[in-house]
């Protein structure tokens, strides 16, 4: 499930998608990439209830770098599934529950584009 954020640009309200990674939302908007950091206190799942969905997509703009695991491999929440280059960083993509790696849409060297859809854990 994509995750949206509305932002104030420029006076226009503009909604854009977003993804949470190490405590920050990174979201990307007119050719550029911004994060936000989250207010600590808030809890870790904002979806509530402890839902979470298991699914991965690129926050930002990037060339896939390597894959850690591939389909049908068992994965723990907080194992290194993806990573990826954007803006000249490095940033690695984590399975947000346990589960199966259920689909798996990218390799190495691959260019992704925000909010795309890399992978699937699904939950044990």
């Amino acid at each position: 499930m994509m995750k949206w954020l509305t932002v104030d640009w420029h006076s226009e309200k503009v909604k854009v998608p977003v993804q949470k990674i190490k405590g920050k939302l990174w979201f990307h908007v007119d050719g550029e990439t911004h994060s936000l950091e989250i207010p600590s206190g808030r809890k870790k799942d904002s979806q509530g209830g402890g839902h979470k969905n298991g699914e991965i997509t690129a926050p930002m703009p990037g060339k896939i770098l390597k894959v850690f695991a591939s389909a049908g491999q068992k994965v723990t929440q907080g194992q290194p599934l993806i990573a990826m280059e954007a803006m000249k960083m490095e940033y690695t993509l984590e399975a947000d529950i346990d589960g199966t790696l259920k689909e798996l849409n990218v390799q190495v060297g691959d260019q992704v584009a925000l909010g795309q859809h890399l992978a699937k854990v699904e939950e044990a």
